[in-house]
């Protein structure tokens, strides 16, 4: 008989061993506003094997870590002041593996209820493990910085990832024409998502910029891409239009946004979870995913393999090769 005082989970003990160590570690009660959740599946995104390799120092790890930042689970209990959710609940949130919070490659975490919402009730739990981490991202940028709508041009640069196919069904679903790069191998899907798609390895972005804005210029440009192709979202926006990115990183000339008078918002999801400041508004943003999901709107596109704990390294290196198919989900 398994132990109801401890879990199983996977640890990442330090950055030069980079690998997975099963452990059988105390299992969390939750405290005042939080939620106990039973993980049923675990979203795996570039970031979390960036972390397991020592190559995410902004995420501020603690290690040894329990690494897994989306998840998808069930309420096993509530803490002292949490209203919001009940002992059965199916929820999903952006909730850990970063900043010292323990993740999702457990099976069970102890999370702010803040960050949580109820899952789609016509998703299935791998669906909504993939969900939160890509959905907050491009949200942040296309509503709360852009402010998409009815109306707007956007392009969508990488429309294929795992943010860029969330940042299309959600500004199409805000009334916007949407247009997403992508290779050849992913121009159905884009399509299938509401985009009109481009091929980025044969069309130049002046290209792209005069065949489908008649050369002025698209009103939101999203990168996801980040290095050269940011500076191509600043060759690609309209005067007084708008350039997020969730991969602004580097070292950038703003010589082309500024002679046009555009703006520029970086997207940094992971703040909330570091520092605390803005964990109720992912949990508004979440049940604003939920109503879209719920309305059709809105479906991540999961790749159909299955990993469990025990091939969770053989995920990470899938996500690392870029076989995935937008998104890799972690059963447990």
């Amino acid at each position: 008989m398994e132990s109801l005082s401890t879990m199983h989970a996977l640890i990442v003990d330090d950055f030069q061993t980079a690998t997975f160590r099963a452990a059988e570690i105390p299992r969390p009660e939750p405290s005042a506003n939080q939620v106990l959740v039973q993980i049923k599946a675990s979203g795996v995104n570039p970031l979390d094997s960036k972390i397991r390799t020592g190559k995410a120092p902004h995420t501020q790890s603690v290690f040894p870590a329990v690494l897994g930042c989306d998840l998808a689970g069930v309420v096993e209990a509530v803490g002292q002041d949490v209203t919001a959710f009940k002992v059965g609940d199916r929820v999903y949130g952006l909730t850990g593996g970063v900043g010292g919070l323990q993740g999702s490659l457990a099976e069970f975490a102890a999370v702010d209820a803040d960050l949580l919402a109820k899952t789609p009730i016509n998703f299935s739990m791998r669906e909504a493990a993939a969900l939160p981490l890509v959905f907050l991202t491009a949200w942040e940028g296309l509503v709360d910085r852009a402010n998409v709508g009815a109306g707007h041009r956007v392009l969508v640069l990488g429309g294929s990832g795992g943010v860029g196919h969330i940042a299309v069904q959600i500004a199409k679903a805000r009334g916007a024409k949407v247009f997403a790069t992508a290779s050849v191998a992913k121009h159905d899907m884009v399509r299938q998502l509401g985009a009109v798609a481009i091929d980025y390895n044969s069309t130049s972005i002046e290209q792209i910029v005069q065949t489908f804005t008649d050369g002025q210029g698209f009103d939101i440009v999203y990168d996801t891409v980040g290095s050269s192709t940011l500076d191509d979202a600043f060759k690609a926006v309209r005067n007084y239009g708008h350039v997020v990115s969730n991969y602004g990183w580097g070292t950038h000339s703003l010589l082309t946004l500024s002679r046009k008078a555009a703006t520029y918002s970086g997207v940094f999801v992971l703040l909330p979870l570091l520092t605390g400041e803005g964990r109720v508004h992912h949990g508004e943003i979440l049940r604003q995913a939920t109503q879209l999901a719920e309305a059709g709107q809105l479906r991540p596109v999961v790749d159909p393999r299955h990993f469990t704990l025990d091939t969770a390294l053989s995920a990470h290196e899938a996500v690392e090769q870029g076989t995935a198919v937008s998104k890799i989900v972690i059963d447990l």
